[in-house]
């Protein structure tokens, strides 16, 4: 039995390609169970050492030994410090006593219940494997021969019994996988479960698109060139933002490669996605400028509390600008972190004015000051009673003709107006204004969840841009756009009136 025993071992072990210490382990745990069936009622805890030269093997019945007045789980398998002293003098508490006991007979249905526990150890000892070769490889590009598509997910075969899983929402859409292509991905995710897919790949993700540039451009993966950012629209339109650290590289240039080949491989890896290959620029405004490429934006306002930027174009170049679908723009906020609004300058320099004169009414009524003081405000930046109150008051001191006393009875009144608003939300929660709930396109359902965003005006709503209102349940881009812009029409018709 010890011989056979230690060729089963070097068998499975080769044929597996594991180290011989787990099917020893595997080996000693399916002994174990053998002999524990020997005591049906019990529940024992039994362990088996295996002799790892000669294949010789002894058993052991285990005891914990637990307080004399200690609850006792089971006689079975726990014994009492009193009764273990009479065993061993040295016995303490949590120490294990084992006793000899016969080996288990290998019969037919020992020798299945240890097949049983050696192919399930097996099975976990590969998928470790697994885990260990590729958990330092996340981050990076796996390649492999499609096993199987079911539904939409594809499994890869990448050797060394090894397979990558990349989900449906993963994978380039309109792109189709059939058995023994050979595919890349990038690999994002290791799991060490016991089920299911272990190794994660994605076709679709941004970092994907930057890896292949690594491996197709020797000047990103030198770090001569590097890739700040990457936005895609996977399988159809993407835009990267390069900068080089040596002003004599062209970053560019080094990415779109001679007659197009670097930017075109990568573009053929990705089911011909198209590559805008921009230039990132520590300036917020260039940078945003430099990624509306190929539209030329014609001015920009910039709004850091909201995070957000107007950006004026030419009427002719509005769509262009947008792209088709908000695709460009789309795009372009997801490389910046901004959120983007694209207007004709007519429609910028008219929400700049709303903007201006809607602040003027708001600290002329607010703070109860004149309207020369409340344009001063407007003009030095201010748009809002919180930023009058709780701004450093050395930016209000830096103001032209503010002097010390002027700012304290400012803030002052800001505060004020402040608390008296936060005591009158408390007593009175008002309800979307009436004029919010006749706007064309308007429900009663799409008001109250405006008012969820303490949206309850017209100009409210004509403040927002649509990525602010998709979120909405039933809202799409379109329909947002149309709320917007039917509220901003009295604002407009007001100041072209004034005018």
């Amino acid at each position: 039995m010890s011989k056979e025993l230690l060729l089963v071992v070097d068998a499975v072990a080769n044929e597996k390609g594991v180290p011989r210490e787990v099917i020893f382990e595997a080996m000693e745990a399916a002994l174990a169970s053998a002999a524990k069936k020997r005591y049906p009622d019990e529940d024992p805890d039994i362990r088996v050492e295996i002799d790892r030269n000669s294949g010789d093997y002894e058993t052991f019945r285990r005891y914990e030994v637990i307080a004399d007045d200690g609850e006792m789980e089971s006689p079975f398998f726990q014994m009492r410090l009193m009764d273990a002293l009479d065993d061993d003098e040295n016995a303490q508490v949590g120490d294990y006593l084992e006793e000899q006991i016969e080996n288990a007979e290998f019969g037919r249905i020992a020798a299945q219940a240890a097949k049983q526990v050696i192919v399930q150890r097996v099975r976990e000892a590969e998928r470790q494997q697994v885990v260990d070769a590729f958990i330092d490889r996340v981050g990076e590009l796996v390649t492999g021969i499609v096993k199987r598509v079911e539904r939409g997910n594809v499994y890869l075969d990448l050797g060394s019994n090894a397979e990558a899983f990349i989900p449906r929402d993963k994978t380039i859409p309109r792109e189709s996988h059939r058995v023994g292509d050979r595919v890349r991905g990038y690999l994002y995710e290791v799991k060490s479960e016991i089920r299911g897919p272990q190794l994660f790949v994605s076709r679709s993700a941004p970092e994907f698109m930057m890896e292949l540039f690594k491996l197709e451009v020797p000047e990103v993966g030198q770090g001569l060139v590097e890739i700040k950012g990457c936005a895609r629209d996977p399988g159809d339109r993407a835009k990267i933002a390069v900068v080089a650290h040596d002003s004599r590289t062209d970053p560019i240039g080094a990415c779109i490669g001679m007659r197009g080949s670097r930017v075109q491989a990568v573009s053929n890896e990705l089911n011909g996605e198209r590559v805008d290959i921009i230039l990132w620029h520590e300036n917020q405004a260039q940078y945003v400028i430099n990624a509306m490429a190929p539209a030329e934006v014609q001015s920009i306002i910039m709004d850091e509390e909201k995070h957000s930027m107007d950006i004026a174009v030419a009427e002719d170049k509005l769509s262009q600008a947008i792209g088709r679908g908000g695709q460009n723009v789309r795009l372009a906020s997801k490389l910046t972190g901004w959120q983007l609004n694209v207007m004709t300058q007519d429609q910028v320099t008219a929400k700049s004015e709303a903007e201006q004169q809607a602040a003027l009414a708001l600290f002329m009524d607010r703070l109860e000051v004149d309207q020369e003081i409340a344009g001063i405000l407007v003009q030095e930046g201010f748009s809002s009673v919180e930023e009058i109150a709780y701004v450093p008051s050395a930016e209000l001191l830096a103001i032209d003709g503010f002097d010390e006393d002027i700012v304290e009875e400012l803030r002052a009144r800001a505060r004020d107006a402040l608390l008296t608003e936060a005591l009158a939300v408390e007593e009175n929660v008002e309800g979307p204004s009436q004029e919010l709930l006749e706007l064309d396109g308007m429900d009663e359902n799409t008001a109250y969840a405006l008012l969820e965003r303490s949206i309850r005006t017209l100009d409210d709503l004509g403040d927002l841009a649509v990525d602010e209102l998709i979120d909405i349940e039933g809202m799409t881009e379109e329909r947002a756009s149309q709320l917007i812009m039917a509220a901003r029409a009295p604002m407009i018709a007001r100041l072209e009136k004034g005018g």
